[in-house]
């Protein structure tokens, strides 16, 4: 996927989750989360984290060439340890504590993502980057795993809230080619799923049933390590 493209995925399943956190009651930004200990307020401070590493990113000396996929950044290796996955919660929950409330988190998310957005369209095509876990990978490559990050918390907030999910179709394609491959139409045809439905399922959000089993097998498929 070339950048401009990553970019515009980004963007618009950013937007959409700032649009639909707007507004919420202090009620709604304290309600528990799937991704425990977080709360929602919590949830959406760590997406505003994850994208904030862009900016650090795009300043820090360039890798020579870019060695990791964005379906190989999802390893199963030490950034899905317990002391990492202790670092991440810890992040997200002090950054949620510095915002004076809701909507100053929905304005920093905002203004985090357009940053990014602004910053990487002045990018070239083919621009490198380091991850904070010493990936070396395309600024577009990259860029995917950030629209997993939005779409795929998006998923759980509106599911906290007890919404009908905000995902855009642009944004559930990503995430459905890198989990199923080049055959993920055919794929997502066969197992029979919507796509908030695949995502879930994907991310062990939703359990498997026996007849779901049988028709990954049958597939071939392996979900990627999420955390």
């Amino acid at each position: 996927m070339t950048l401009g493209r990553a970019l515009d995925v980004f963007r618009l399943e950013a937007g959409s989750l700032s649009r639909a956190v707007t507004g919420l009651s202090e009620e709604e930004w304290n309600l528990s989360t799937r991704c425990a200990p977080w709360t929602v307020r919590e949830l959406v401070s760590h997406v505003r984290v994850v994208i904030a590493w862009l900016p650090g990113m795009l300043t820090a000396p360039e890798p020579v060439r870019a060695e990791v996929s964005a379906v190989d950044y999802y390893r199963p290796d030490d950034r899905f340890a317990a002391h990492t996955n202790a670092a991440r919660i810890g992040l997200a929950q002090r950054h949620a504590n510095e915002m004076s409330s809701g909507a100053a988190l929905v304005e920093d998310l905002t203004a985090t993502w357009q940053r990014v957005d602004r910053e990487c369209r002045a990018e070239r095509e083919d621009r490198v980057v380091r991850t904070r876990h010493g990936d070396a990978m395309l600024l577009s490559e990259f860029l995917l795993t950030r629209v997993v990050e939005v779409a795929v918390h998006g998923l759980d907030v509106a599911d906290a809230l007890g919404r009908a999910p905000w995902l855009t179709a642009d944004a559930a394609d990503v995430v459905t080619q890198l989990q199923l491959g080049p055959e993920a139409r055919a794929a997502t045809r066969e197992l029979g799923w919507d796509r908030p439905t695949l995502l879930r399922k994907a991310t062990g959000r939703q359990p498997l049933e026996p007849a779901d089993e049988v028709r990954m097998e049958r597939l071939g498929i392996r979900w990627l390590t999420l955390g």
